[in-house]
């Protein structure tokens, strides 16, 4: 395990994080707030409890998954293409660093760079509503999960891209308003029971779902489930990254 290629290229991710430090890091903090006050004033108002819970409070696990998934996309999906985009990415394939490597340092700093996002906006919800962790290993280790697993997906799509415009396709038309529509910002048991059993198709509803239960004790669908459904969406796109370097789809070229 060549660590020296790993520490480069996590490192040189990490200082384009930080140079653009206004867009990667604030943007999204503001766009949470936003979400708060709009959402925290507007239905906060009209909608007192969730379950037990205040609505304020119920849509904080929602926002920072949010946050997190487009985040984690954009900074991997970004942090491959653009070598790919200027050819840079053959200097990288010709040196003495294998792909198991590649990986690790880009996922590994998208990855960190989500969670940072994440806790974050975690730390500016507590200006805003009162939040108690019940469960703060679990949450831990979906936070951990969520980043890990969509900042492979953002990789992948980083090397399926061909063009700017297709880095934002799948975040903004897929994950988006799957994310919406997951129960980021209600109870799925809110909905007809025949929504209830279509929004179930949604693999988003696991994630927040599970992750929502390591705050308040309470989930839409059963913990075991959401963890397993993580777990998997973690190997898929592991298999898909071993694919994608096995044959060489869209870099060899």
């Amino acid at each position: 395990m060549n660590l020296y290629a790993i520490r480069a290229i996590f490192v040189y991710e990490m200082k384009r994080f930080f140079r653009t430090l206004m867009e990667s890091l604030l943007s999204p903090v503001i766009s949470t707030c936003l979400y708060f006050v709009v959402f925290g004033t507007a239905i906060g108002s009209r909608i007192d409890q969730i379950e037990g819970v205040s609505y304020g409070a119920f849509i904080v696990p929602g926002l920072i998954m949010l946050s997190v998934m487009t985040q984690a996309i954009s900074n991997a999906s970004f942090g491959i293409y653009f070598p790919k985009f200027i050819g840079t990415i053959f200097e990288l394939f010709s040196a003495p660093v294998s792909f198991l490597e590649i990986v690790i340092g880009y996922v590994g700093a998208a990855a960190t760079k989500a969670m940072m996002i994440g806790v974050i906006i975690l730390i500016t919800a507590h200006f805003f509503v009162d939040i108690t962790i019940q469960h703060p290993l679990a949450m831990l280790a979906f936070l951990v999960l969520t980043c890990l697993s969509f900042s492979l997906f953002g990789f992948i799509i980083g090397i399926w891209a061909e063009n700017f415009q297709q880095l934002q396709l799948i975040p903004l038309l897929v994950i988006t308003p799957l994310v919406f529509l997951g129960g980021s910002f209600y109870s799925i048991s809110m909905l007809p029971p025949v929504w209830q059993t279509i929004t179930l198709f949604n693999p988003v509803v696991y994630l927040i779902s599970g992750f929502r239960w390591s705050f308040f004790g309470q989930a839409d669908v059963p913990v075991g489930l959401s963890l397993l459904a993580i777990l998997g969406f973690t190997a898929l796109c592991l298999g898909v990254v071993w694919w994608i370097f096995k044959t060489g789809y869209r870099i060899k070229s």
